[in-house]
């Protein structure tokens, strides 16, 4: 019988941004496939409480680190690490994002508007979303260069490929206390290039790099936006957490070996129309 080609046993995977809503799933779906997982995220503990938890459901050994994705050092030093510890580096998932609305907290109201957004808040941004993808892809993608095999997934977002569409943010009195900012489809947007560079870049070198687009997902928004967005997407609805661990895994495995440079849009049809 021919092997599984969604199987990581024995592969190793670093998950950036990984104690956020969607980087616990991709941690737990490359751990439940077979593959050890590096967790990292900024704050160690929480890190490391994601890392016993795989530990402990799939009785592999998981391994949990803080880096700062924007600081070339602190991606050395987890480079060094994890090449210390497993000698190996199979995948890598740039999850990493910054957020306006977590990012500003109540002054988003105040600053999120096109004519009101700070130069700070773009840079910054553009600094995690997209620097910190590029600094983890050189530091961490190279290992994979140099080593001959890889798999890099870029989470970017159909934002990245559509405008935001800012009726979903206004509530049904029409007032609207929030706008998404530029920052985040300008960031996603060079995210997908990115990935299309490196593709042609190291394809040679059998690394292999594709964008994830992943679509809303449901979490603690209110009814009026949920309720918008799920009219607005041919599904009906918004994203459940678990809806991208079949397309992480497929990207990450040998189930996507001719696959490179590729954007793929698991949105529920949102982008279509």
């Amino acid at each position: 019988m021919s092997r599984n080609p969604f199987d990581l046993s024995g592969k190793l995977a670093i998950v950036t941004g990984a104690t956020g809503l969607l980087g616990r799933e991709h941690c737990d779906c490359l751990a439940e496939a077979g593959a050890h997982v590096v967790a990292v995220d900024l704050e160690q503990q929480a890190c490391q409480a994601l890392a016993d938890e795989l530990s402990a459901r799939y009785q592999r050994p998981a391994l949990g680190l803080a880096a700062d994705i924007t600081v070339p050092a602190a991606l050395s030093a987890l480079r060094d690490t994890v090449l210390a510890r497993f000698d190996r580096l199979d995948i890598l998932v740039n999850n990493a994002a910054l957020d306006d609305k977590v990012a500003m907290g109540p002054a988003a109201k105040d600053r999120s508007r096109f004519e009101d957004y700070p130069v700070e808040a773009f840079r910054r941004s553009l600094d995690v979303n997209v620097t910190g993808t590029f600094l983890a892809c050189q530091t961490l993608g190279s290992v994979m260069a140099q080593r001959g095999k890889g798999s890099i997934i870029n989470v970017a977002s159909t934002y990245g490929l559509v405008a935001p569409d800012q009726r979903l943010y206004r509530a049904p009195d029409g007032s609207q206390g929030f706008f998404k900012s530029a920052a985040y489809p300008a960031s996603k947007a060079a995210v997908i290039a990115l990935s299309r560079f490196l593709a042609t870049y190291w394809g040679a070198q059998g690394v292999r790099v594709n964008a994830l687009c992943p679509g809303g997902v449901r979490a603690a928004q209110p009814d009026h936006f949920v309720d918008a967005y799920a009219a607005r997407t041919p599904l009906g609805r918004m994203a459940q957490p678990g809806d991208y661990r079949g397309a992480l895994v497929m990207l990450a495995s040998d189930a996507s070996s001719y696959m490179t440079g590729a954007t793929l849009v698991v949105d529920g049809g949102f982008t279509t129309w």
